[in-house]
């Protein structure tokens, strides 16, 4: 070998060493090491095994055959059609009959000239592949590939060097061997690190999965929640690439930036941590850590037993002292009852909530509060207390203002908490995207009352998922799961109103994102006919600010 291939070689060596180092899709990552160990060592042929989990077998990662045409693994998208390869026979002898086997369970290298007259080991498979092919194969070269624990990633295997002149098949060389053995070091050093960034990105997304299931064993409600808003995330982000019309025709998302927002999706309401369940979950009104409404069923009956009696001991009375019945009395008894009746009703139907309570109901509760009951030490109570009153008086849903604020709080807290992170640079924007999903367009939503112009499309998409998959959840305690049209609607005055980014709002329903979502996580009554032209907003621009 002359000296001027030696320093090209040497070149070349460095090259690899700076494509191996910036590769990161694994598959083509194998396929760079052994194409580079083919091309340094003039290899026709070579294999990349990967030892498996138990460490009992090589399995064949990649495969490459240049003369014959054959390519598996890698880039082909063709698995390797061949069996893994036994490190111990069934009796649990080490398989040292194998050279890639014998390399793995050694560490050594093995170099042999020509395997038809090698001794020591088996190349029965190897010769019986000739005789079908037609194919030659001599010189083999095993290289072990050892982590920075000196464990065994897996095994380099290079198959009938090539002379670089005139291409006759010779035994690899040992400076083909030093160059193979410093590309299976580079190539190790590669393959850890892109296990180590695996094994760390599986444990952050686990560790985001258990902040979920934690809020899931707390409230089962904003656990799904949790669970489905990155789904409509996704699928939205997937359709802005797709969008090739519009304000956002050029915007394309990374294959990083889609890992973000995934993250920040599944993130978005990891405050309600924090949060008393008994306000997450409040189903009713009257709901604290139960439905008081059975304590103010229990005075009704007081009220009536008391009323009961009051009649009767009149009746008494009057059988007592010769007199008939009193019909004005029993219509005043059979009044009270019916009264009391729909009173009752009454508190039952206003403690559900809904979206607006007149006001005319509002002052009937403190009216009917007005009553007194008399417990078992003749002391009179009012029906309802004045905190029974404050929340049965709630206009909108079951929650008071304080509890409201609470609620509230939550994205304060989720964005302290993912803010106090040291996250990875692909990683940096999470707290920003995932923190921006009660924020409005008109800089009217919390906590910090951004812009569109001040928040991420990514922060402006968060919320339009959040708010579809509250609008069709199905397992919220307080309010019945809307339709497609319905929810689609509502979003579309909430773009009309500055609530909502009008754009992302055009192509969640263009491109049918909600359709996706829907066949996958809604009920089949939701899932009813949409005529987008006939959607509110819908492809109209919102009024100027």
């Amino acid at each position: 070998m002359d000296h001027p291939d030696i320093l090209q070689r040497i070149e070349m060596l460095n090259q690899i060493g700076i494509s191996l180092s910036a590769e990161k899709d694994p598959h083509k990552l194998l396929e760079c090491i052994l194409v580079s160990a083919q091309k340094i060592t003039h290899a026709d042929a070579g294999t990349v095994y990967l030892i498996d989990e138990e460490r009992k077998h090589l399995r064949f990662a990649i495969m490459r055959n240049d003369s014959m045409g054959v390519a598996f693994g890698g880039s082909s998208g063709q698995p390797v059609p061949l069996a893994p390869v036994p490190l111990y026979h069934a009796d649990g002898r080490p398989n040292m009959q194998n050279i890639a086997a014998y390399t793995a369970l050694t560490g050594q290298p093995v170099n042999i000239p020509d395997a038809y007259t090698a001794e020591g080991f088996d190349f029965a498979g190897t010769k019986a592949y000739d005789q079908n092919t037609g194919y030659r194969s001599q010189s083999f070269l095993a290289i072990p590939m050892c982590d920075h624990e000196n464990e065994l990633i897996g095994v380099l295997q290079l198959i009938n060097a090539r002379h670089p002149v005139n291409g006759a098949t010779i035994p690899f060389t040992s400076a083909d061997q030093q160059l193979a053995e410093s590309i299976a070091s580079q190539a190790a050093v590669a393959l850890t690190n892109d296990r180590l960034i695996g094994e760390l990105r599986h444990l952050l997304e686990k560790f985001i999965e258990v902040i979920a299931e934690a809020i899931d064993e707390k409230s089962p409600y904003t656990g799904g929640h949790c669970r489905r808003v990155p789904e409509i995330a996704i699928r939205l982000a997937e359709a802005i690439d797709r969008t090739d019309s519009g304000p956002l025709a050029e915007l394309k998302f990374t294959e990083e930036q889609h890992y973000e927002l995934k993250i920040a999706a599944l993130m978005h309401d990891c405050g309600k941590i924090t949060t008393p369940v008994h306000v997450v979950d409040k189903a009713t009104k009257l709901e604290t850590i139960f439905d008081r409404r059975h304590l103010v069923d229990a005075r009704f009956e007081i009220l009536r037993r008391d009323a009961e009696i009051a009649y009767l001991r009149q009746r008494l009375e009057a059988l007592e002292q010769g007199h008939p019945a009193d019909p004005q009395a029993e219509r005043h008894y059979h009044e009270q009852m019916e009264q009391l009746a729909d009173e009752q009703a009454f508190i039952a139907r206003v403690n559900l909530g809904g979206e607006f309570m007149q006001p005319a109901d509002q002052a009937r509760v403190e009216t009917i509060a007005r009553r007194q009951w008399r417990d078992h030490n003749g002391t009179l109570h009012p029906l309802l207390t004045e905190e029974e009153v404050y929340n049965l008086q709630v206009s909108r849903g079951t929650l008071t203002p304080e509890e409201r604020e609470i609620i509230n709080n939550h994205i304060v807290r989720t964005i302290k908490m993912l803010e106090s992170l040291p996250f990875p640079r692909h990683l940096k924007n999470v707290p920003e995207i995932a923190g921006g999903h009660h924020e409005r367009m008109d800089g009217k939503g919390y906590p910090r009352g951004l812009t569109r112009e001040e928040m991420s499309v990514q922060a402006r998409l968060m919320g339009i998922a959040d708010i579809f998959e509250a609008l069709t959840a199905a397992d919220r305690p307080y309010k019945k799961p809307m339709t497609l049209s319905q929810a689609l609607d509502i979003l579309g005055k909430m773009k009309l109103d500055g609530h909502i980014d009008p754009d992302l709002f055009d192509i969640f329903v263009e491109q049918k994102v909600y359709l996706d979502y829907a066949l996958k996580y809604l009920r089949p009554e939701q899932i009813d006919d949409v005529d987008p032209e006939r959607i509110t907003g819908y492809r109209v621009s919102p009024p100027a600010a």
